[in-house]
């Protein structure tokens, strides 16, 4: 089972993102290359999506070990998770601390949401029932979703993962189990965590002002795995708060980062 990563930048300690359900590592290209001209930025195709393996199930401790493949320990990176990547990066924190120097956690919390899935089973129920036959251009496929996901930007995003295949359409995502296992996506792996150390490095925990996914419900979770967390909220943002915020969530970033640099140069 492989995984697709896009490599930027030749120098200067690793940054690898991990990006959210529906997305790619391309999601993070504008991130990446802006920090690539003083880091060594690997960009993650998670599995499931983009270009990466379909596994039979998803299971977020299975997905954490597999990226842990592409580290090393003789050059722990700075890890940086979204959403659905937010999660896999802390249970690959709590696994492998080893491999990672920092953390960076975006907009989300290490708990399980339960009911706060709903709109994602909207989307892939909408996915799954477009006619992918009757599709000749892009923006049929546009009209045909904007019924069931009225929002442009999430729309746009979600087409992002529709693909040519031949004379026809595909779906670049794993809907199948990715609708399936839908639960899995939004809890949490308690039980595979227990008698797990907390992780001991320094971890950012960037939340969107107005997203419901980091709030101060989740602060005694997220402190008990990770001691050493600090919160940055973003005004102005949602879920996505990267693409809403580029700027502000670079400089944020870029900060974190560079603290790992003096780190590894004092040492």
């Amino acid at each position: 089972m492989s995984l697709h990563t896009t490599d930027l930048g030749d120098r200067g300690s690793r940054v690898v993102f991990c990006h959210g359900l529906f997305g790619q590592g391309k999601n993070w290209t504008q991130v990446g290359k802006q920090l690539a001209t003083d880091h060594r930025v690997t960009l993650v195709d998670m599995p499931h999506h983009g270009r990466s393996s379909w596994p039979e199930e998803f299971d977020y401790v299975d997905v954490a070990d597999r990226v842990a493949q592409l580290l090393d320990a003789d050059d722990p990176v700075t890890l940086v998770g979204h959403s659905m990547g937010g999660k896999a990066a802390m249970v690959l924190a709590l696994r492998h601390p080893e491999l990672v120097a920092r953390l960076c956690v975006v907009d989300m919390s290490p708990v399980d949401y339960g009911g706060h899935a709903g709109e994602f089973r909207r989307y892939i129920d909408a996915m799954q029932g477009m006619d992918l036959d009757a599709i000749t251009t892009r923006a049929e496929a546009d009209a045909a979703l904007v019924d069931a996901v009225p929002n442009n930007t999430v729309r746009s995003f979600l087409l992002q993962n529709l693909r040519r295949d031949g004379d026809g359409w595909r779906w670049q995502a794993n809907l199948e189990v990715l609708g399936r296992d839908l639960a899995e996506l939004g809890g949490w792996p308690e039980d595979d965590l227990a008698g797990t150390s907390p992780y001991e490095g320094p971890v950012l925990w960037v939340a969107g002002e107005t997203s419901p996914y980091v709030s101060d419900e989740f602060a005694p979770a997220m402190e008990r795995y990770f001691p050493r967390v600090r919160r940055v909220t973003v005004k102005g943002a949602g879920h996505w708060v990267h693409s809403e915020q580029p700027e502000i969530f670079l400089e944020v970033l870029r900060r974190f980062v560079a603290a790992e640099d003096r780190t590894r140069l004092s040492s």
